[in-house]
């Protein structure tokens, strides 16, 4: 009789979600495997909402979430309490995704009892541990010692090579955001009615280009939040586009972006998007402008130019491809190069049809052989 290894899965926020479904549905429909699953809830509302579309029960829900919370007592308490579930559960795999306080916490409980880890989306590098911040540092700590590197592209791989890390253990699979992707798109032509709500925005913005917008990194509290909300005022003067901004709960996006945007005919200032809606919303927009990390491989799925409101970025894969650009969060830089990509054709061309480097699809299904043969 077959032994099945045992794979535990932890996140806690709606990219980790997003990131971390395609895979759990392949352990769970694979007999070489039996899956559990582990939620933080570092982020609630938002995480749900991928939960219920995905059809992802956990079972085990920490609920960690707590007003005002400092990135110590979250650290802290999700340690303790992942380190209850890795005794309870006893797994033979703990799987991490990217680069969260959940991530680093997770992988940290799971060495401190020997427990290989695999990290899924291994190999990001900014090169600036404060750029993203805490990013840059958790996905550093969770590279120094997992059991298996999961990277999405070749330029990821070569990080960790330059970092030492034993050649044996990393492994090209391309980024389980595009299967995401390609599996919400499917699940909306079979059922429309899960990406409707944006019908009344669509009809109110029918002849004029959208752009599509997110900002939420915390690197960019305070004046480079302030600068973004300016640049966008300064962009919706136009007469020929439509800004569609869900705002990220966090007052410290809020307070700004509804001082600033608020009442403006042309950007619509909504709540988080569940993940379908989001893809429409990538689906109906002109271009994006994002301090994202997911959204820099989303969009150029589906042939859309990103403009990347961060100093940096830990997928340079797209700005060389051409799929995306730095533009940071100097508002002059942010009007000039969406105004660029609105008025020049040939501008908008090479970037809507730059390859994408990150992914076709399949990397759910090479990261399930991965954990069966390693």
């Amino acid at each position: 009789m077959t032994v099945r290894r045992k794979i535990l899965t932890v996140f806690g926020t709606r990219p980790e979600a997003i990131k971390l479904f395609p895979l759990i549905h392949a352990l769970a429909d694979d007999t070489r495997f039996e899956s559990r699953v582990c939620i933080s809830a570092q982020h609630r509302e938002m995480l749900d909402q991928v939960l219920d579309i995905a059809e992802v029960v956990p079972d085990h829900d920490l609920d960690l979430m707590t007003p005002g919370q400092t990135l110590d007592s979250l650290t802290a308490r999700a340690l303790v309490e992942i380190g209850k579930v890795l005794d309870d559960e006893r797994p033979d795999w703990v799987v991490v995704q990217g680069d969260t306080t959940t991530v680093m916490a997770g992988a940290i409980a799971a060495y401190y009892r020997k427990i290989p880890v695999c990290h899924v989306e291994a190999g990001l590098r900014s090169g600036d541990i404060h750029h993203p911040w805490p990013e840059e540092v958790n996905r550093r700590i969770v590279g120094s010692f997992a059991a298996l590197h999961c990277a999405p592209t070749d330029t990821a791989r070569n990080a960790l090579l330059r970092e030492n890390v034993d050649p044996a253990t990393v492994h090209v699979t391309g980024n389980t955001v595009i299967d995401a992707l390609h599996w919400v798109a499917k699940r909306v032509e079979c059922v429309p009615e899960l990406a409707s709500g944006l019908a009344d925005l669509e009809a109110r913005f029918a002849n004029k280009r959208i752009i599509g917008m997110t900002s939420h990194r915390r690197e960019n509290f305070g004046d480079g939040m302030q600068n973004i909300a300016n640049a966008v005022k300064c962009i919706a003067s136009r007469n020929d586009i439509a800004v569609i901004f869900p705002v990220h709960l966090n007052p410290n996006v809020r307070a700004v972006m509804n001082e600033q945007l608020a009442g403006l005919d042309n950007v619509a200032l909504i709540e988080p998007l569940d993940y379908p809606h989001f893809a429409r919303l990538l689906d109906i927009s002109y271009l994006m402008l994002t301090d994202s990390g997911g959204v820099q491989e989303e969009a150029p799925a589906l042939g859309k130019p990103v403009l990347v409101m961060r100093e940096t970025t830990e997928r340079p894969e797209g700005v060389e491809a051409g799929t995306a650009m730095l533009v940071g969060t100097d508002a002059d830089a942010i009007v000039h190069e969406t105004n660029r990509l609105l008025d020049d054709e040939a501008a908008y061309a090479a970037m809507a049809r730059a390859h994408n480097p990150f992914g076709d699809g399949r990397s759910a299904t090479r990261i399930a052989d991965l954990l069966a043969s390693a």
